[in-house]
């Protein structure tokens, strides 16, 4: 029997019918040193545990309902916890209680693991379901038929998706700039045009910074693919990452600059456009930062402020 309790992983536990030890099998070590017959769950358990095992094994004698208990112990500087099957058994002429002791620890942890991903989980589909229920609120706001607002709900919620594929990717734990830039350039970046223009730091953002960076960079690009440096042949763009300073405190600027084919101001950054509050306001906000457009004859400029608490600097380009 006690080949069969060990490969289980389970221990039996005899008290009599005044809870006294009497029989036990195959106890942990921390435990069998604390074995002796006629001893008491305070010995064992320790005399938290030990009082409040008396009362619940002393309702089990009165009612005959089994039931099952859980502590949590010290063992050897380790928390651990043990799960107990209680239940009256008979021995003859008299009443006694059996517990069936196995260790639970893995599993409760895997649970906790489990359940703080499923928080998280939910945490972050809550998130990403506002930033689209915002997408389609502000793009059906300024776009003025069906097809205009389809192309350009589509296109947003592809640039959201390319940088969820990257933060999920690294198992939520964010995404580097240049891979973002790159996932977002690819759909309109002309096969002519060479390399693409990013330069300078390549800092690792956190998954807030890398959904709405991605948002903000799917504006800028798509600007540029239909009116700007990407339409005239992307021979004018360049998306640059250095350190900076914000609030007094350690930041990097992430700054786009394009040269517009002619002088004309063509673009679509108009002063109630989304494109232009996704850049200058919804971007900034959400990660602490400032951001500045500069919409001048012949030139778009964009500069945003991210703080520390948004990237960390793996990389240097």
């Amino acid at each position: 029997m006690e080949r069969a309790l060990n490969s289980a992983g389970i221990s039996i536990l005899f008290q009599d019918s005044k809870l006294a030890f009497s029989f036990a099998e195959n106890l942990p070590r921390h435990f069998a040193e604390r074995f002796f017959v006629g001893g008491s769950d305070s010995d064992l358990f320790g005399k938290a545990h030990g009082d409040y095992l008396r009362a619940l094994k002393l309702k089990v004698l009165e009612t005959g309902t089994a039931t099952n208990a859980e502590i949590d112990m010290d063992v050897d500087g380790e928390a651990r916890t043990y799960e107990l099957k209680v239940q009256r058994v008979s021995n003859g002429s008299s009443l006694g209680i059996l517990s069936v002791i196995s260790e639970v620890t893995e599993t409760r942890h895997r649970e906790k693991v489990l359940k703080s991903l499923l928080r998280e989980l939910s945490h972050r589909s809550k998130n990403l379901l506002a930033i689209i229920q915002g997408i389609a609120t502000q793009t059906a706001r300024n776009t003025l038929s069906l097809d205009s607002f389809l192309a350009k709900f589509r296109g947003r919620l592809q640039s959201l998706s390319n940088s969820q594929d990257l933060i999920t990717d690294s198992s939520w734990r964010g995404a580097y700039l240049f891979d973002l830039a790159e996932k977002q350039f690819a759909p309109y970046w002309p096969e002519t045009a060479g390399s693409m223009p990013i330069f300078g730091i390549n800092a690792h953002m956190t998954p807030n910074a890398a959904v709405h960076l991605g948002l903000a960079l799917h504006e800028l690009i798509v600007n540029s693919a239909s009116y700007g440096a990407i339409a005239g042949g992307a021979s004018s763009i360049t998306l640059n990452c250095k350190e900076a300073k914000l609030n007094g405190k350690k930041a990097i600027e992430i700054a786009w600059m394009e040269i517009l084919p002619n002088r004309t101001e063509i673009h679509e950054f108009s002063e109630n456009s989304f494109g232009k509050t996704v850049l200058e306001r919804v971007v900034p906000s959400s990660m602490n930062g400032k951001a500045e457009l500069r919409l001048v004859p012949g030139r778009i400029e964009y500069y945003l402020q991210i703080p520390e608490t948004e990237f960390e600097i793996l990389k240097r380009s």
